[in-house]
């Protein structure tokens, strides 16, 4: 009779473990998701800003109109990429980034712009965006890093794989220079 406690005592203790190693794999994927979900919040904010942004310099800078065709083929190639292509969605606002500094090395050249209140306020908003997202971004990457390291630790590794959790990808970029805020300098 005791051997039978035992057995049925182990066996309650390892689905107890299961259901809470389940339920802590779920926290950890619902922190990711919830994290690229913030990325995207604020890229967003930034595609919506671009158009504005490409506007107020344009009616300075009429002639500079390849520089206004690459932002805006960017900004479509970025807001074209699916939800969940983490790498896609790096790259393309990699090419982004490499256009908007381009804007602003045109806005350079004209000192009415530069002391324009709409680009100056659009300046801030987009340095502000900038940094917001590049926060966003390393919370991302900490989160897909504790969930990465979470489903392979023993003894979660037993049920995650059976589960369907697998490995998340980092926001990474292809040239970490580009990784840096735009610097919006005048």
């Amino acid at each position: 009779m005791i051997t039978i406690l035992i057995i049925v005592g182990v066996i309650i203790l390892l689905i107890i473990s299961a259901i809470a190693i389940y339920n802590n794999l779920i926290r950890l994927r619902t922190k990711v998701e919830n994290s690229w979900s913030d990325i995207r919040v604020f890229l967003k904010k930034r595609f919506d800003l671009i158009p504005n942004l490409v506007n107020t310099v344009k009616g300075y800078a009429a002639h500079e109109k390849s520089t206004f065709e690459e932002v805006t083929a960017a900004r479509t190639a970025a807001s074209n990429i699916s939800p969940n292509d983490v790498k896609g969605l790096a790259n393309a606002n990699q090419a982004l980034t490499g256009a908007l500094g381009r804007l602003f090395a045109v806005a350079e050249n004209y000192p009415d712009l530069k002391a324009s209140t709409n680009f100056l306020d659009l300046q801030t908003a987009l340095q502000n965006i900038e940094g917001d997202l590049g926060n966003a971004r390393r919370y991302y990457n900490a989160t897909v890093r504790d969930y990465n390291i979470g489903i392979k630790q023993f003894p979660a590794v037993l049920i995650s794989g059976a589960m369907g959790f697998s490995e998340k990808e980092f926001f990474d970029l292809e040239n970490p220079a580009e990784a840096q805020n735009i610097e919006v300098k005048f």
